[in-house]
């Protein structure tokens, strides 16, 4: 990293008016960030709001101009949510269209079937990992929460035995693959390829998923309380699914859609990144062959194709009039505008911590103790997601302060892509009482707090330390060092 500062010094935006010591610039972005852990922690202010305020803080503290201070905040806006916005949103039709056809019911169905009822689980768990890749992970679990009540109820177990293993495989997916908002931010502030960070996640995430089914059946040899609420939910659902009921013109209502539908709508994106990215890097450049690979590769392309082909397969297929369609495009908007916020609050505090020289003073911190940059980003990564409940903030976060660290530090891009998922994986651990995810999973499986601190906020942490060290091992692979 010797040539972090130089390279840096070269790339660098906009310096501020007078260049601070590199002290002075590490102590005004600690102090940010202590400032921001309190308005999000001790007065609940929304993150979007406390990053907007906290960079407006950090740029006055580091003498950027005042008539510099709101063109540059438009700008990490900007440059941020052009990069993600799209994807997002995609992704968000998509996942909401396969919730409400009844694409999780019919895939539970299909696999239960496939590996026998001994072997529910384990089937359960692969839905799970499929469901996980579109749909973000707060609405897959409260979308498979009567699936599971329903097999439960059916094998005579406790939620904990089916759910455990379901959203521990499902929050590994959402943390580290596109087109989830955490990721794609840190990608974007990274300037990490899409297609080689979805490359790196997905096998590192299969591979999680036996160690997830694995230390979930070690935890669930023990027995553990089941809430009365939660017990008194089981009793009132039968195998009923979340799906929209749909009927045709005769009034019989028309089966969920096969598996293999959505089995395809799921896998067309990413084998379409995939193809296009590994054709992107073996064609010669500038020619029209490598031109058609990146175009067909770019992740807003392939989402926009999987919507197309969802919107025949599903809603035109299954006759529920433009009217039910455009309701259920836009229901999925709303639950990602304040993710949305949050992604634009991180660009705007990227962009600030570049343009004050907090990027070239860190990255002289990091040459003078000598810690690799993928470490450093995982740790970060992981004391914010504790502090503050949030992945996507967490991830945001680090990868802004270590954006010019990253663009300054020579790596080739599939470096650059495994860096960016040890990030995401920072954010998989110390799932606890700061994070909505905790209570949401502890309510629906019926624990209490103490077991589940015993048992998901462990599980958490062991997949995202072994996410990580996966990832780690990938990096020195690849010639990163130590």
């Amino acid at each position: 990293m010797n040539s972090i500062i130089s390279r840096f010094a070269e790339a660098a935006p906009i310096a501020p008016t007078t260049q601070l010591e590199t002290g002075w610039l590490l102590a005004i972005a600690a102090a940010g960030i202590a400032v921001l852990l309190v308005l999000i922690i001790r007065f609940r202010i929304h993150a979007f709001v406390s990053l907007l305020f906290v960079s407006i803080l950090v740029a006055v503290s580091t003498n950027i101009s005042l008539v510099d201070v709101f063109p540059l905040i438009a700008s990490g806006v900007g440059s941020t949510m052009g990069k993600v916005m799209i994807i997002i949103a995609l992704g968000a039709i998509l996942g909401r269209l396969i919730e409400v056809s009844g694409g999780v019911q019919s895939l539970a169905d299909h696999f239960t079937t496939m590996f026998g009822p001994k072997r529910v689980a384990v089937a359960l768990t692969i839905v799970a990992f499929l469901v996980a890749i579109p749909v973000f992970f707060e609405v897959g679990v409260i979308v498979m929460v009567p699936i599971i009540y329903a097999f439960s109820k059916i094998a005579g177990f406790s939620p904990i035995k089916f759910g455990l293993p379901m959203f521990g495989l499902m929050l590994t997916v959402h943390v580290v693959v596109p087109p989830h908002p955490g990721i794609v931010a840190g990608s974007g502030l990274f300037g990490a390829d899409i297609g080689l960070v979805t490359v790196v996640a997905l096998p590192i995430c299969a591979v999680l998923g036996f160690l997830c089914y694995w230390v979930s059946s070690i935890m669930n040899r023990r027995d553990y309380d089941l809430a009365p609420s939660v017990a008194a939910q089981m009793n009132e659902f039968g195998t009923a699914s979340t799906m929209i009921t749909t009927t045709d013109k005769t009034g019989n209502v028309i089966a969920p859609p096969r598996p293999r539908v959505i089995i395809s709508l799921i896998a067309i994106p990413i084998v379409q990144i995939l193809v296009g990215t590994v054709l992107s890097l073996t064609l010669p450049t500038g020619t029209f062959a490598n031109d058609l690979a990146v175009f067909i590769g770019t992740p807003v392309c392939a989402l926009l194709v999987a919507v197309a082909i969802a919107f025949f397969a599903l809603p035109v297929r299954r006759g529920w009039g433009l009217q039910r369609t455009n309701e259920v495009f836009e229901s999925a908007f709303p639950p990602i505008a304040s993710i949305l916020l949050v992604v634009a609050g991180g660009g705007v505090f990227g962009a600030v911590l570049q343009t004050s020289g907090i990027g070239t003073a860190l990255a002289t911190a990091l040459d003078g103790l000598g810690v690799p940059l993928i470490l450093l980003g995982f740790v970060l990564t992981l004391i914010l997601r504790a502090a503050q409940g949030s992945a996507t903030v967490a991830i945001v976060t680090t990868a802004s302060l270590l954006a010019a660290a990253v663009e300054a530090g020579g790596y080739t891009p599939f470096q650059v892509a495994l860096i960016t998922v040890a990030v995401g994986f920072g954010g998989l651990g110390l799932s606890m009482v700061t994070d909505a995810g905790f209570w949401i999973v502890t309510r629906y499986l019926g624990l209490t707090v103490a077991d589940g601190l015993r048992t998901w906020t462990v599980l958490t942490t062991i997949l995202g330390l072994a996410g990580f060290l996966i990832t780690w091992v990938i990096f020195l692979l690849t010639g990163g060092g130590l």
